[in-house]
C-alpha cells in the first residue's frame, strides 16, 4: 500500500516542481512584454499566471501531508485542507479576472489604446509553443497518475494554449486587416481581446469553487457517482444475504469514504465476518479506478427498540 502511494507522491511533486519552474519563466516573460508592448491582453494573463504561481509554493509544502494516513485525531487526515486551498486559489483568480474585465470595460468606455499587432501576435505564437511543450510534458508525466491539484496543474496549461492561439490569430488578423474598413477596431482590440480571454478564464475558478466548497462542507457527491457506488454495492451482494439498508458517501479533497449499513435478508441475523470480508474487497476492487484514495466500511443496521 506505501508504496503505490510513495510513487503517486513522487510524480505529484515532480509535476508540480516542473509546473512551477516553466510557470515563472512564463509569468516574468509576460509582465516584462506587457509593459514592453503596453498590451493589457498580455497583462491579463501574465498576473493570471503570476496568481498562479504565488499559490504554487505553499501547495509544494502541502503535497506529503495529503499523503499521511488518517487517524483517531484527524479523521479526514489532511484532505480537507487540500479543498480549503483550491478554494482560496481559486478564488483569488477569480477575484483578478473579474478586476481585469472591469478594467478594460473602462479602457473602452475611456476610447481604447493602440498597440502593436504584429509584435503581440509573434509573442503570443512563441508563448502558445512553449505552452504546448509544458502541457505535453506534464500530460506524459500524468498518465499513471492525475489528483486534483495536478489536474489544475495541467488545466493551466491549457487555458494558456487556448488564449495564446486566441490572442495570436486576433492579433494577426487586426494586423492584416488593419487599414481596411475595420481599422476603428484598432484602438479597442487590445481590450476586447483581454475581455474575451477573461471570460473564458472564469468558468474553471467558478466551478472547482462549487465543487471544492462541496467537499469541504461533505456533501454528497453528484447523482451519477452515487448511482455508481449504489450498483457495484448491489452487485457485490448479489451472492450473499444481505442488503442495503443505507449508503453514507463522503468525499473531500482526494479521498472518498463509502459506509455501507447492512441488514440481514429473511429470519437469520448472524452475521459472517468472511462473507463480509470478501464483499468490501469486491468493492474496492471495482472502484479502485473511480477514485483516488478509497476508504470503504460495511456496519451493521442495528434497529432501533
Amino acid at each position: 500500500m506505501s508504496k503505490p502511494i510513495n510513487n503517486k507522491e513522487k510524480v505529484e511533486k515532480m509535476v508540480l516542481r516542473i509546473s512551477f519552474i516553466g510557470s515563472a519563466v512564463l509569468s516574468v516573460s509576460e509582465i516584462v512584454m506587457a509593459i514592453i508592448l503596453g498590451s493589457y491582453t498580455v497583462l491579463m494573463d501574465g498576473i493570471f499566471d503570476t496568481a498562479e504561481l504565488a499559490m504554487m509554493g505553499p501547495l509544494l509544502i502541502l503535497v506529503p501531508l495529503l499523503y499521511k494516513p488518517v487517524s483517531e485525531k484527524r479523521p479526514y487526515g489532511y484532505a480537507q485542507v487540500e479543498s480549503l486551498f483550491l478554494l482560496i486559489k481559486y478564488g483569488i483568480l477569480f477575484t483578478i479576472t473579474v478586476a481585469m474585465i472591469s478594467t478594460n470595460i473602462h479602457i473602452i468606455y475611456q476610447g481604447g489604446h493602440k498597440v502593436s499587432a504584429s509584435n503581440i501576435a509573434g509573442y503570443e505564437i512563441f508563448l502558445g509553443i512553449g505552452s504546448i511543450i509544458m502541457y505535453v510534458w506534464l500530460k506524459f508525466l500524468s498518465e499513471k497518475y492525475a489528483s486534483p491539484t495536478i489536474k489544475s496543474e495541467i488545466y493551466m496549461w491549457k487555458t494558456d494554449i487556448v488564449g495564446s492561439i486566441g490572442i495570436s490569430v486576433t492579433f494577426l488578423f487586426q494586423a492584416i486587416f488593419g487599414e481596411t474598413y475595420l481599422k476603428f477596431l484598432s484602438s479597442y482590440i487590445d481590450s476586447i481581446v483581454a475581455i474575451t480571454l477573461s471570460v473564458f478564464l472564469l468558468k474553471e475558478p467558478v466551478v472547482v469553487m462549487l465543487r471544492g466548497f462541496k467537499k469541504l462542507v461533505l456533501f454528497a457527491p453528484p447523482k451519477e457517482t452515487m448511482d455508481r457506488i449504489r450498483s457495484v454495492v448491489d452487485k457485490s451482494l448479489e451472492e450473499y444475504p444481505y442488503e442495503i439498508a443505507f449508503l453514507d458517501v463522503i468525499q473531500t479533497g482526494r479521498k472518498t469514504w463509502i459506509e455501507v449499513y447492512l441488514q440481514v435478508k429473511g429470519d437469520n441475523k448472524v452475521i459472517n465476518l468472511e462473507q463480509w470480508g470478501e464483499i468490501r474487497t469486491n468493492i474496492k476492487s471495482k472502484l479502485k479506478y473511480d477514485f483516488d484514495q478509497l476508504y470503504v466500511e460495511l456496519i451493521p443496521d442495528i434497529p432501533e427498540k
